[in-house]
């Protein structure tokens, strides 16, 4: 059984920084594609990040490309998105997600194993 565990959300002023990290149990986590998601209130779950196994072309959303970097340690059985340049729009749940096979990277529906989310809000 597969578990994950984000950390690293909290509250931040619009421009500043934050490092969100996921952990991930119970199963060889070098398999797995993992995906950062995010949920604002009353929004649809939207896709933020995904990497392979190797770490090789993370892939974003356009609206965070060139604020938002994704990296993995497999060694460690972590994915972390690094967060700069935030803004009040960033403002929501984030999940870290996790499959071992993904047909498309942006589709919440395909990533069977989640966390439980950690709060990122952005002030103005």
């Amino acid at each position: 059984q597969v578990q994950l565990a984000e950390s690293g959300g909290g509250l931040v002023q619009a421009g500043g920084s934050l490092r969100l990290s996921c952990v991930v149990s119970g199963r060889t986590f070098s398999y797995y594609r993992m995906g950062w998601f995010r949920q604002a209130p009353e929004k649809e779950r939207e896709f933020v990040a995904a990497i392979t196994w190797s770490g090789d072309n993370p892939y974003y959303a356009d609206s965070v490309k060139g604020r938002f970097t994704i990296s993995r340690d497999n060694a460690k059985n972590t994915v972390d998105l690094q967060m700069k340049s935030l803004k009040p729009e960033d403002t929501a749940v984030y999940y870290c997600a996790a499959g071992a096979t993904i047909p498309r990277v942006t589709d919440h529906r395909m990533y069977p194993h989640w966390g439980r989310g950690t709060q990122v809000t952005v002030s103005s």
